[in-house]
């Protein structure tokens, strides 16, 4: 049975978020989420990039990588794919929003190591989707994490003026809101599987 692309979708938003069900790309997720623009930001660049580069990787694994007989290659050829696709997403945020790139400093070409970027590709492989399927997967896993970071982000902006004891600053707290987040998200895992 084959699972609609909009099920596809929606389970990658919310039951099988890439960074709160499989924790993958927390390091830019729990370092860029001090402030909701600059969260805002990161977050539609991996929408963005997740996205397209998941269409494209599709393409060249099913129709160059295999017909070739180079599939030892999919992980050099993904990487190299994401790499130009975020020097590009790079280049066209400096052109257009020179703050937004400043401020999102080295984290912004950081999201060519992004290991949510790299995973999707890959889960989109091993679970055999299809060109739509793949798409929607990546741009749903895109719209996750974008929402991931946008609720870590406004969290930690009201937790940052109430009192916190000293051992709980900074990264603790932000690993105990993720946390709660990844249960909360868990709480939807009943009404779609995809994995």
């Amino acid at each position: 049975m084959e699972i609609s692309p909009f099920i596809i979708f929606l389970a990658a938003i919310f039951t099988s978020n890439i960074v709160l069900t499989n924790f993958l790309g927390m390091c830019s997720f729990l370092s860029v989420s001090r402030e909701i623009e600059s969260s805002l930001g990161l977050g539609l660049a991996v929408f963005f990039v997740l996205t397209f580069t998941t269409a494209i990787n599709f393409v060249v694994y099913h129709y160059l990588l295999i017909p070739l007989n180079l599939i030892y290659l999919q992980y050099i050829i993904f990487i190299i794919i994401i790499a130009a696709f975020v020097q590009l997403t790079e280049l066209v945020i400096e052109r257009f929003s020179p703050v937004l790139y400043y401020s999102l400093g080295i984290f912004l070409p950081l999201i060519t190591v992004n290991c949510a970027i790299l995973g999707v590709s890959l889960f989109m492989i091993i679970r055999n989707y299809s060109f739509i399927q793949s798409v929607l997967y990546g741009a749903g896993s895109g719209l996750g994490w974008l929402l991931a970071i946008l609720a870590l982000a406004g969290i930690r902006s009201r937790v940052k003026y109430k009192y916190v004891p000293a051992g709980l600053q900074g990264a603790g707290l932000s690993l105990i809101i993720t946390g709660i987040m990844a249960l909360a998200f868990i709480g939807f895992s009943g009404i779609v599987v995809i994995q």
